[in-house]
Order: C-alpha cells, then structure tokens, then sequence
C-alpha cells in the first residue's frame, strides 16, 4: 500500500514493477469496475503479480477481496494498491489489513533522487563509521532558494525553471479549492484554508498550538477563526499528507529540565509554504530568516526520505530550558545522528556547533548510546568536512541515504 500527497509519482513508480495492472479509475471502463467490485472482485483481482490495483479506494471493498486473496494464496508481493491521497471510506472495511499489508510513505523527490544532489556524504556509512566525510556541493544561495520553491514534484524536476515554479503553486491551489474539501467530506471555506495554511508557513519548524494558530490567523487577516476549526483543517490536511508534524524524542539526559512533547509542525515540501505566503525565490534572497524556515522545511523532507530508506525516523528536541536540535535520526537499532540545519556561514554554523555540543554533553550516556555523529546541514557551504571538534559540516547538495 503507497501512501503519499498528491502528485508525488505514487502510481508512476509502482508501474515500474508491476506485471499486471487495473486502473479502477479508467472513463471507458470506471462504472464497470466498480460493480464488478461489488459482485465478483475476484476477478479484478486475476493477473499477473505484482499486480498494481490504482485509484483502489473508489471500490473500499476490494479491500478485504484483497486481504482474503492474500490469504488463500499464501504468496508475497501480490499486490501494489495506490489511489489518491483522499482516504477512503473505512465505513466499507471489515479487517484492518494487519499481517497481510505493508504501507510505503512516498514524498516528493529528495535532492538526490531529482539530481541537485551528488550523493557524495552517506548517511549509511555515516552511521557505520566515524570515517572522514568528504563532497563538494554545485547549490548555492539562489538555487537553493529555488529548489525550495519548485518542491520536489517530480513533474516539474525537468521542466524550464518559470514553468517549474507553477506547479507547486497549481498544487496549493488544489488543495485549498478542492482536496481538503475531499478529506473529510466537509466543505471549507476557501479563504480560511489560506490563511490556515499562511499561518502554518510562517510557522515551519516551531511547536505552535492550534489557540496560537488561531491567534495568528485573527492578528494577520481580522479573521475569527476558533481552535477547533483550526484543528479540524489541519486533521484535513494530514490526511491528504499536505501536513507532517514532526514528533518529539525523549533522550536519557543528566539534567532534570523537562521536556518538551509538543509535535514541530512543517509540510511535506517546502513548496507548499512558498505557495502558501506567495512567495518565489528572489524574494527568499531578500529575506533571509524566512529562507531559514522554509530551507530547514527542505531539509526535513531529505532527511526523512534518506532515515526512512534505512529504517529509521526523524524527531526533533527541545527541553523547556531551551536547548533544542532541529532533527534526530534515530535507527531501530538505537543508534541515533544529531542535526542542526543552518543556511550557512561562519555565524550560523558556529551557534549550530555550540547547540549540539551542549546536547551532547548532556545525554545521560550510561543509560543510553552517545551519537553516532553530530552534524550541521547547510545550504550555502561548497565542501563536506569533519570539524576537529568531530561534527561533520555538510551541505544538502552532498547528502544522500
């Protein structure tokens, strides 16, 4: 089962290892699917595997035809399912899935995967070994201001830059018109929904409440707006995967200042938040601290898609002192890398190192591993390298998984 947001090659890339395919969706032949669904799935289901069953949550009940089959044949990888990001009625579904599913979470296409990245630092080998690391990146500023802004859609990977920009403006528009309606069914007010989504982009990275939100929305646009629609929109936006709040780890620590729980809030592709606060990349360029936020927004999607290939996840840190790290990549095995993400500069990288030094000193490491490597990720450096204090500087046009 591929999840994902919209337009994120869900069902392009499953096409690749499929040897049958059903597009449940297809005009000449969607009535039909449908009602075969309902009275003999069995035979929607016949063809060679994997078979790819695209666009399934218009008929919920091949679900459980899914899951009997699977059973009955007692085979792996018989099935690919991809749709849409609307989720599908569960009222439909009798068993959960669970011993016979597996979810894969797409996103939009890392730097390395849409070639801005050389791939020369590896985050596998990193937590393998405190080897020297080495790259040269090809970004600087301005292309990274426009990777932000063109997103990681694949459609628009190899598209002219001024078309490419569009299409991430295409998708919030999308969104705020149409796709968070299809979420839950509700119909929403279209310029709540921007200005809900403004608030969030202004917001990239910060454990902001939705009574913060809320407040934010009325002090911008003399907008009321209460914490429950707040809430409502964003539970709408996740389930389209337009949103990835990012959870908190919880560190065995020498000190006694309490943690911080509260999820960091981002969208899936910076891009998004661009659109959102209509924005491009020369204006990025002309101010900085929002190209923070939304470059530690890129970031975070890189890095989950690089964790996530080697089985980890990403979290971030922040006790109620203070002292916080904008991404942990914690393995299952234990083994965990600390992130500090700054634009660049000696400024910058300088308060990065002092963060994760004092994280470092204050991991309680009789209880628990010490980091298998401390890193700042940066936009604008040109070369990898390993400080002599131990923490690697590395630019995200080197990074890879």
């Amino acid at each position: 089962m591929i999840e994902g947001p919209k337009w994120c090659g869900k069902t392009t890339t499953a096409e690749q290892i499929a040897k049958s395919v059903l597009y449940m969706d297809d005009p000449q032949f969607k009535e039909q699917n449908i009602n075969m669904a309902a009275l003999n799935p069995k035979r929607l289901l016949s063809g060679d595997t994997p078979r790819l069953i695209d666009e399934w949550q218009i008929a919920p009940k091949l679900w459980d035809a899914i899951r009997f089959e699977v059973d009955h044949r007692d085979e792996l990888g018989q099935f690919v399912l991809t749709g849409s990001a609307v989720p599908p009625n569960t009222h439909e579904i009798t068993h959960s899935g669970t011993g016979r599913f597996s979810w894969l979470m797409m996103r939009p296409m890392s730097l390395y995967e849409s070639g801005e990245s050389t791939g020369e630092v590896s985050l596998s080998r990193m937590f393998e070994s405190s080897a020297e690391v080495d790259g040269e990146s090809k970004l600087d500023l301005e292309r990274a201001a426009f990777l932000i802004c063109r997103g990681g859609w694949p459609r628009s990977v190899d598209m002219r830059d001024k078309i490419a920009l569009n299409q991430a403006i295409d998708y919030y528009d999308a969104v705020v018109h149409s796709d968070i309606n299809r979420a839950d069914g509700v119909e929403k007010d279209p310029e709540r929904v921007k200005r809900l989504m403004r608030s969030l982009a202004r917001n990239q990275g910060q454990q902001i409440a939705n009574t913060a939100i809320a407040a934010d929305i009325a002090a911008n646009n003399d907008a009321i707006i209460n914490q429950e629609t707040v809430a409502s929109y964003i539970s709408a936006l996740k389930k389209i995967f337009v949103v990835e709040d990012m959870p908190a780890w919880n560190p065995n620590l020498r000190s006694k200042a309490a943690i911080r729980t509260s999820d960091t809030r981002y969208f899936v592709d910076a891009s998004i938040a661009a659109a959102a606060l209509g924005i491009g990349p020369n204006d990025l360029i002309n101010d900085l601290n929002t190209m923070g936020f939304l470059f530690e927004t890129m970031c975070v999607r890189d890095l989950r898609v690089y964790v996530e290939a080697l089985g980890g996840s990403v979290y971030h840190f922040r006790n109620k002192a203070g002292l916080e790290c904008d991404a942990v990549l914690h393995l299952r095995n234990g083994s965990y890398g600390l992130v500090e993400i700054k634009l660049g500069g000696e400024r910058l990288i300088k308060e990065g190192a002092e963060t994760l030094n004092t994280l470092t000193e204050s991991i309680d490491t009789s209880k628990m591993k010490a980091p298998a490597f401390r890193m700042i990720l940066t936009a604008t450096e040109r070369y990898a390298y390993r400080r002599e204090d131990g923490i690697c500087i590395v630019p995200i046009g080197c990074l890879k998984d």
